[in-house]
């Protein structure tokens, strides 16, 4: 099988894209950075690539809200594309990271397939819809009102289909955002996504346990910006389509790790290359 080709989407204000680039390509895909003018110029460049990804950074300055007009413009220039590659056209995969999970959250394609009351339905024009005021879910801004970087404990959900996450049951990840609070509309969407094993991460203590999955709220700092039911993570139903706010960009090498000196055995790569590798082997 040829290596698969990764479209790193890139918008003024993202920063994070050559590290996303770089951790795809260490997991043995074939990464390009593409300018979202590029994609509207000839949208039929996106048939060559077979992961989507929207990297971290600060996409138009997150003016309005954090990755907002990203979001406005794929939706109005670029609905194709959403549509092939987010919800089922072809056989592929999509990665938001901090930024990039706030694009996919503006779209609708993380919460698709969810009303604002936790009903869920096949109709994608009434499911997730970013334009909808009564969006089943959003970000919005850290609780405490700033902005927060530092490093995060997760525990991944056993009962998650994500792709990305196939192997994995803990890890350890930095974040840096202000507005990452994941709001749900209603305790119905969150036990809606919960139940399909779509709050596929969340803020924990300890070592990322599944015992430590809980929908009780964490205190500051463990859950760094006050989501609701310590939501760090969401995939789609089909465990294809992922957003995630902390940064497994990175964290690729052992000595990423803020206190990689201490550690009796720092291992031969940092914890957040399995998210691009398991993109990898998806097509393998």
């Amino acid at each position: 099988m040829p290596a698969p080709r990764a479209l790193i989407l890139r918008a003024p204000g993202t920063n994070c894209d050559h590290e996303t680039a770089h951790a795809f390509e260490r997991a043995g895909a074939v990464p390009e950075r593409v300018h979202i003018n590029r994609l509207i110029e000839n949208p039929a460049l996106a048939a060559r690539y077979q992961i989507l990804c929207f990297p971290g950074g600060f996409s138009y300055g997150d003016d309005i809200a954090a990755g907002q007009i990203l979001a406005n413009r794929m939706k109005h220039h670029l609905g194709d594309l959403v549509r092939e590659f987010a919800l089922g056209g072809r056989d592929s995969l999509v990665l938001g990271i901090c930024n990039g999970m706030q694009v996919m959250m503006r779209l609708g394609v993380l919460t698709r397939g969810v009303t604002a009351d936790g009903e869920t339905v096949t109709d994608d024009a009434t499911a997730g819809s970013a334009a909808d005021e009564q969006a089943p879910a959003t970000l919005t801004w850290n609780q405490h009102g700033r902005y927060e970087a530092r490093w995060v404990r997760l525990a991944v959900d056993p009962q998650s289909p994500c792709v990305f996450l196939r192997g994995v049951s803990s890890m350890y990840l930095p974040i840096a955002h202000a507005e990452g609070n994941f709001v749900a509309a209603s305790p119905a969407v969150l036990e809606t996504l919960r139940r399909q094993g779509r709050l596929a991460v969340r803020y924990c203590r300890g070592e990322g346990s599944q015992a430590e999955l809980t929908d009780e709220p964490l205190e500051f700092p463990v859950n760094p910006n006050g989501a609701m039911a310590n939501v760090a993570g969401v995939c789609d139903a089909s465990g294809r389509v992922f957003g995630m706010m902390p940064h497994p960009e990175r964290y690729i090498d052992p000595t990423q790790h803020p206190f990689w000196t201490r550690l009796d055995d720092p291992g031969s790569e940092g914890e957040g290359m399995a998210i691009f590798r398991n993109a990898v082997a998806y097509f393998g």
